[in-house]
């Protein structure tokens, strides 16, 4: 299993072959900074409209930050959205997957991943550059979280993300 270059020279680790032949650097992955992020709250927002805005803030080089993930907001009437989360989840197998996750994080998450190109090396830069919290950290609670205004918020017929995990099995 060892060595996978099989007798061919392989370049450093920091650096990637052009279709030319030469190398150029690669720029080195950095960790969410929190004073450059910029930090969202999800609360009252409508949970497709918040993934698909921060997911294209993502593809241009955003750092984001995502509080109070389980005060999203999911639009339609209960029924459908709890049978339609319930299907998703028991969709598949344990064994072999898909795997739909219960946490309204990880849930938030995969909403967002799945508006990206993710199996591309932009989509996973873009996912590296994306924190989502349950609640707020203490490490954010000093900045200001800002709401996205064209996210909006559901008028009638709702449910909080938070409410849709406990009921498809997310236990606190």
């Amino acid at each position: 299993m060892g060595n996978k270059s099989r007798g061919r020279p392989q370049p450093p680790a920091e650096t990637k072959q052009k279709d030319s032949g030469k190398y150029e650097k690669r720029e080195v992955q950095k960790k969410v900074n929190k004073t450059k992020a910029r930090v969202i709250n999800a609360e009252g927002s409508v949970f497709g409209r918040l993934a698909s805005m921060v997911a294209k803030e993502l593809l241009g080089g955003a750092e984001i930050v995502i509080v109070n993930a389980e005060k999203s907001v999911i639009a339609g009437s209960r029924k459908n959205i709890l049978q339609e989360y319930k299907t998703a989840r028991a969709r598949g197998s344990r064994e072999r997957g898909p795997y739909f996750p219960k946490r309204p994080d990880l849930v938030l998450g995969r909403a967002i991943r799945g508006m990206l190109p993710y199996k591309a090396a932009r989509g996973r830069d873009a996912i590296s550059r994306l924190k989502i919290f349950i609640g707020v950290p203490e490490e954010y609670k000093s900045l200001k979280a800002e709401k996205i205004k064209e996210a909006g918020v559901a008028r009638d017929r709702f449910m909080l993300l938070g409410e849709v995990s406990k009921e498809i099995g997310w236990t606190r």
